[in-house]
């Protein structure tokens, strides 16, 4: 049967970039062979920054800008993407809107208990980070697990049983398996491809 899928992306910037349509494009063949895509512009996760592929910390971006950047991306996105389809239309959603009103003890709780540090040290783009003179701040430490949450309500809520992304993001998508797993006992899927 058809199987819904997502990806995400971070509004850092104002616009999409090359290496987001190969991304895109996943999503795009996956709807045109019958099932339904999202596409999540990360607007908790742009608060972050994902540490996979640098070599330093990103700038924060605050509220306002995130949401501009959000929007110019929704508006590329709508471009590419089939969102009036009856059967495979894709979905646009924002994870600021289940992440900005967990508290805290909420996200530790659900999420932090199901996940080992050793775990998560073990992936490379820690490991990378902390190689490096700078290491890495808890805030980006912890984006694994927001991107693991991502996972984990997308597929409550919308039956979400595959995420596909670049192949940085290996070790967040692995993270959010696990933790559906761990959360629901269901099993789910991740699939990357070769960065451009």
């Amino acid at each position: 049967g058809p199987t819904t899928l997502y990806c995400g992306f971070d509004p850092t910037a104002d616009s999409l970039h090359l290496g987001n349509l190969q991304s895109i494009m996943l999503l795009r063949r996956y709807q045109l062979a019958g099932h339904r895509p999202i596409a999540l512009v990360g607007g908790a996760t742009g608060m972050i920054g994902d540490p996979s592929g640098r070599s330093e910390e990103r700038k924060f971006l605050d509220a306002e800008v995130l949401d501009a950047n959000r929007d110019a991306i929704a508006a590329q996105l709508r471009s590419l993407l089939d969102f009036d389809d009856p059967t495979t239309a894709a979905r646009l959603v924002d994870n600021r809107t289940w992440t900005e009103p967990m508290g805290v003890l909420e996200f530790l709780r659900d999420v932090g208990k199901h996940v080992t540090v050793n775990t998560m040290l073990a992936r490379e783009s820690v490991k990378n980070r902390m190689e490096r003179e700078q290491g890495i701040s808890y805030t980006e430490f912890s984006y694994m697990l927001l991107q693991a949450h991502d996972f984990l309500v997308l597929h409550r809520e919308h039956g979400c049983d595959l995420q596909v992304a670049g192949s940085d993001q290996w070790g967040n998508i692995a993270a959010g398996v696990d933790l559906v797993r761990r959360r629901t006992g269901d099993t789910v899927h991740g699939m990357t491809a070769p960065l451009i």
